[in-house]
């Protein structure tokens, strides 16, 4: 089963989480979802979402970037996944995922749970 790292390579804590994750034998497939061509949809957020046991996309967002970009606190969680898909960069990285499990890597020890 393959592993999935969501990586910025823009950010240090993804840089080292994918750091992290060689030194411990596994060699993800890298998916830049900041390039256009590798970008998250809806339906892929939830599922994260879902493997992460994530109650609400709240769970992952960068906070900083939503206050940043005049994303409301009581934004509906449909609207929210639709402003993550339209702006990875409101989306919190690094993320592992393993078939049916997905993990926030804050702190980068975190993605070793989906191994």
């Amino acid at each position: 089963m393959t592993y999935t790292l969501l990586h910025h390579t823009g950010c240090s804590t993804s840089r080292k989480g994918l750091a992290l994750l060689q030194e411990n034998g596994v060699e993800p497939e890298v998916r830049k979802y900041m390039n256009a061509g590798e970008a998250l949809s809806v339906g892929e957020l939830k599922d994260i979402a879902e493997k992460m046991g994530a109650a609400s996309p709240r769970d992952f967002l960068r906070e900083k970037d939503a206050a940043k970009f005049d994303i409301p606190d009581d934004l509906p969680d449909e609207k929210l996944y639709e402003a993550m898909a339209d702006n990875p960069r409101l989306i919190q990285r690094p993320i592992g995922i393993k078939g049916g499990k997905a993990a926030l890597g804050r702190p980068i020890e975190k993605l070793l749970e989906v191994k």
